[in-house]
């Protein structure tokens, strides 16, 4: 008998399932108060958001997308987007992470501080990244850079040793791919 099992026979393995990352859309009315009640349905509950943005995307509807990535187990995530689906104010809700082949974005603005070689490899590095320079003084840099979650944050890593300064990001936005849209 292995000495780290307890000695019953009844001695079942604890399998944990195992946490994932998904990208909600959410489409809503743009009133006071809609945003503050789907973050209040996250943070009641004690679920986490990694990344939130939302913008009013059709002025003479008065609807906003929401785009919230979070994670838990599988059952959690169905859980969440059943809640949100039975808010009031809530038109629809996609997972897009379950729809699969959805196009994710985020927006960085990166402050670079450099002078001699650390500029000219600040810029190298800019440009093999497609980073557009925004802001140019004789001894910083602002980057904009939008890309998927990953370019960004390496990007950020590799500015780090160069005089990175300040960072501002936007949040993950993503929308399916093909001609279906979200309904309203």
């Amino acid at each position: 008998m292995n000495a780290s099992q307890p000695a019953s026979a009844y001695f079942l393995e604890e399998k944990k399932d195992p946490i994932e990352s998904h990208t909600l859309s959410i489409v809503v009315d743009n009133e006071p108060g809609v945003l503050a009640r789907v973050i209040g349905l996250f943070s009641g509950r004690g679920y986490n958001i990694e990344s939130l943005t939302v913008s009013e995307t059709e002025h003479e509807a008065h609807v906003s997308r929401i785009t919230i990535v979070t994670s838990g187990t599988a059952e959690v995530l169905v859980q969440i987007k059943a809640q949100l689906e039975r808010m009031v104010p809530v038109h629809s809700v996609a997972d897009l992470t379950v729809i699969g082949d959805a196009i994710e974005r985020e927006l960085a603005l990166i402050k670079v501080a450099g002078q001699g070689e650390h500029r000219v490899e600040a810029l190298r590095l800019a440009d093999a990244f497609r980073a557009r320079v925004v802001d140019v003084t004789n001894n910083s840099f602002v980057f904009e850079l939008t890309g998927k979650v990953r370019k960004v944050e390496q990007f950020i890593a590799l500015m780090k040793p160069l005089g990175l300064q300040e960072v501002v990001r936007t949040g993950v936005t993503a929308i399916s791919r093909g001609p279906e849209a979200m309904k309203i």
